[in-house]
């Protein structure tokens, strides 16, 4: 796990970085230079600027306000610097590779990269947004502070997780029926052309949750394939909030205990089966956090109210590492770029419009419904063991296959490497 690569500073020379720091400077410096040039060339600098505004606008508009909301704090308060992360980088790797991968493909289906190129920040747009739309409503008791700026803070710092598949499949899905509109383009071929590409998008995005430690897996042994998370990881938060790292099992409603494992934390603190629990959570360790660090960087303890004692016990008292979990991430990861490379060798023989990206669809329903069996941070839904993913993996398998169906019988042939005259707008 490695949720941070590396931390920018808050200031550098006692001058911020963001807000009304060093990047706002060079971004004036930027609109400097580029108005000299336009007179120096002797081009109109009127036109470049009323063209050109609003992006400088928005840019700054970040700069000096968006960033400093993520900006992260050290438990005194102090503002400590902005943190590029582990799954951030993943996926603008995967993102990357996506779009790289769809101008190649392109070329065999008679499209040309200009217009991959021109719809391929509206497709990832959409694709982030619904991805984080699914993921905040899903969990919107995590969002809703009461705070309109700390709301909107946690719902734009996505890139620590937070991006739910499906939900950036439906954004994507939304966003390319517009493109292929404005461009009047043929939505069978551009999907055939873009789905291959959204795997290997995946594939990099599930390093990401690896290093984010989220999607994590079900308990089993400690085997060669098994993942242990440390301290701050989402699986290590889990089993603390459930008593498992302190020793104990709770009863169904979680209000007794059910059991206590021999010469664990809590056996060492008094503590019973069959006592009573009022509380049992986590709380960061400040004491034995370095101050200069940020606060999430500060290790977890346990506060626990059993027989109405308070039990408070350090991250010094508990295990350094979480209990063995699937590496469901690894599964994932793996699974993204073999689905990409079974569809790309796939495209090559299958020759109705189409067909590889309804089955590139119903391939993934059913990696992602097995996936969902191993995973363990997701509760089931509709009064049933399924995920919500896995209800709509039932759902996308179905519309996949009876599309599939219905492109069988009506027909059709791909002329593959024709050019797309029809094309523009």
């Amino acid at each position: 796990m490695r949720k941070t690569l590396f931390l920018l500073p808050h200031d550098i020379a006692s001058l911020p970085i963001f807000g009304f720091g060093w990047v706002l400077a060079l971004i004036v410096l930027g609109a400097i230079a580029v108005t000299l040039y336009h007179v120096l060339q002797k081009i109109s600098v009127v036109d470049y600027w009323k063209s050109s505004w609003l992006i400088w606008c928005i840019t700054s508009a970040v700069v000096i306000w968006i960033v400093p909301m993520i900006e992260l704090r050290s438990t005194t308060g102090e503002p400590v610097g902005v943190a590029v992360r582990g799954y951030g980088v993943m996926l603008l790797l995967g993102v990357g590779s996506s779009v790289g991968l769809a101008v190649i493909r392109a070329r065999r289906y008679g499209i040309s990269e200009e217009i991959i190129l021109a719809i391929a920040p509206w497709l990832i747009v959409g694709g982030i947004a619904g991805a984080r739309l699914f993921y905040v409503i899903e969990y919107r008791e995590q969002f809703l502070t009461g705070e309109l700026g700390s709301t909107l803070g946690k719902i734009f710092n996505f890139t620590e997780g937070g991006l739910v598949v499906y939900g950036s499949f439906i954004g994507g899905f939304l966003a390319g029926v517009v493109s292929v509109l404005k461009y009047r383009l043929p939505f069978l071929r551009m999907g055939d052309i873009i789905v291959p590409c959204l795997f290997i998008g995946l594939g990099f995005g599930r390093i990401g949750c690896l290093m984010n430690g989220c999607c994590y897996g079900n308990p089993c042994e400690a085997d060669w394939k098994a993942l242990r998370f440390p301290n701050g990881s989402p699986v290590f938060q889990n089993q603390l909030e459930s008593g498992q790292l302190v020793g104990i099992t709770l009863n169904p409603s979680g209000d007794r205990v059910a059991a206590v494992v021999p010469n664990s934390v809590a056996a060492r603190s008094g503590i019973a089966e069959g006592d009573d629990v009022a509380k049992l959570g986590l709380v960061r360790s400040v004491e034995e956090a370095n101050p200069k660090l940020p606060a999430e960087d500060a290790p977890l303890g346990s506060l626990a109210l059993v027989n109405g004692v308070e039990h408070y016990w350090p991250a010094s008292q508990l295990p350094r590492v979480a209990d063995p979990v699937q590496p469901t991430q690894i599964y994932g990861s793996i699974g993204g770029f073999l689905l990409c490379l079974s569809l790309c060798v796939l495209s090559r023989y299958v020759t109705r419009e189409g067909w590889v990206m309804f089955i590139g669809f119903a391939s993934y329903a059913v990696l992602r419904f097995v996936m969902e069996m191993l995973r363990n941070d997701e509760p089931g839904q509709f009064g049933t063991s399924f995920t919500i993913a896995q209800w709509v993996s039932i759902v996308v398998f179905a519309l996949s296959i009876g599309s599939l169906l219905w492109l069988r019988f009506k027909g059709g042939e791909l002329s593959a490497g024709r050019p797309l005259e029809q094309a523009g707008g």
